[in-house]
C-alpha cells in the first residue's frame, strides 16, 4: 500500500530519528540520494549535461564539478575516461564504498573505446578516486569554498539544486560562479515537484514550519524556490542564463486553496512549472 504524502512526512520524521547510519537506510532502500549509482542513468546524465555545456568529445586537461553525486561516484570514471579530472561535492559521504560496483561502468567505457580505467585493483573508494584523478568532498558549501577561483570548466547537477537549504542557496550559487572559468558552463536539471507525491504538497506549509530542523532534516526537504525566483537567484550570483526549458503541468496538481499564503498568491504559470533544465554561463 502506498503512503499518502502526509503519511510519508510522518514516517520519515520518525525514521530519520532512529540511530541508524545512512548506509543502513540505503540497504533498506530508504532515504536514497538520487540514482547516480546506476550505470546507465549515470552515463545518460553525464552525457546530457556535457552536451548542454558543449563539452563533447575529449575533455583533456579540463575540470568538472558535480554538485550532489548522491549514492555514487560514477562521474569520477566518466570524466576520467574522457581525460578530465573531477571534483564531486556533496553534503555527506553518501556514496557506496565498494569499488567493485563500478566494474560494469569501467567495462562499458572501455568497450566504447574510451580511456581504459584499471579499477579492478582498487581496494577502497579512495583508491578508485585516485585512479580517476578525482576528489570527493562531503561538506557542502564549506567544500565548495576550498576550490580555487576560476579553476573549473564545467559544473553540473541533476535534481540537486532544489535540495540546497534556502539559507545556503545564494551563497552556493556565489561559490559556483566564483570557481567557474570565464568561458565555463553550469548545466542543471531542477525538479520542482514535492518529493512526497510528485505534486505541490511541500507548498502547504508555513515557512517557519518547513524550514524547521524537524522538517528540514527528515529526508524530504526541498527549498521551494520557484522557477522564476531561481532564475533570478542565478542572475544575482553573476550568471547569465543562456537558456532554460521549463516543463509544465496542465493544471495545478495541488488545490490552490490548500497552499500556504505566500504560494497561494502566485500566478498559475509560476506554480505549474514542475521542473526545468537550465544552462548558465
Amino acid at each position: 500500500m502506498r503512503l499518502p504524502w502526509w503519511g510519508k512526512i510522518g514516517a520519515k520524521v520518525v525514521l530519520s530519528r532512529l540511530p541508524l547510519g545512512y548506509a543502513a537506510w540505503q540497504r533498506l532502500g530508504l532515504f536514497r540520494h538520487g540514482a547516480m549509482d546506476s550505470r546507465d542513468y549515470a552515463v545518460r546524465v553525464f552525457e546530457m549535461h556535457a552536451g548542454f555545456a558543449g563539452e563533447t568529445g575529449r575533455l583533456d586537461g579540463k575540470t568538472i564539478v558535480e554538485l550532489g553525486p548522491g549514492d555514487g561516484v560514477a562521474t569520477a570514471l566518466l570524466a576520467a575516461a574522457r581525460g578530465a579530472r573531477s571534483i564531486l561535492v556533496d553534503t555527506g559521504a553518501y556514496a557506496g564504498t565498494d569499488p567493485a560496483r563500478y566494474l560494469p561502468l569501467a567495462k562499458l567505457l572501455t568497450d566504447r573505446g574510451q580511456a581504459p580505467l584499471d579499477v579492478a585493483g582498487c581496494a577502497t573508494i579512495d583508491d578508485l578516486l585516485n585512479q580517476c584523478n578525482a576528489q570527493y568532498l562531503t561538506e557542502g558549501l564549506r567544500s565548495l569554498r576550498l576550490i580555487p577561483d576560476q579553476s573549473v570548466d564545467m559544473i553540473f547537477s541533476q535534481s540537486v539544486l532544489e535540495h540546497v537549504r534556502r539559507a545556503e542557496f545564494a551563497p552556493t550559487m556565489a561559490e559556483c560562479r566564483r570557481i567557474l572559468k570565464p568561458k565555463g558552463a553550469f548545466s542543471s536539471h531542477v525538479d520542482l515537484k514535492d518529493h512526497l507525491g510528485g505534486a505541490l504538497n511541500n507548498l502547504r506549509f508555513r515557512e517557519s514550519q518547513w524550514e524547521s530542523p524537524l522538517f528540514a532534516n527528515s529526508g524530504f526537504y526541498t527549498n521551494r524556490i520557484r522557477y522564476s525566483q531561481m532564475l533570478e537567484e542565478f542572475r544575482s550570483a553573476g550568471f547569465t542564463v543562456e537558456w532554460s526549458r521549463p516543463v509544465m503541468w496542465q493544471v495545478l496538481p495541488t488545490p490552490r486553496d490548500r497552499l500556504a499564503r505566500d504560494f497561494r498568491e502566485m500566478p498559475d504559470e509560476e506554480l505549474r512549472v514542475s521542473g526545468f533544465d537550465v544552462l548558465l554561463r
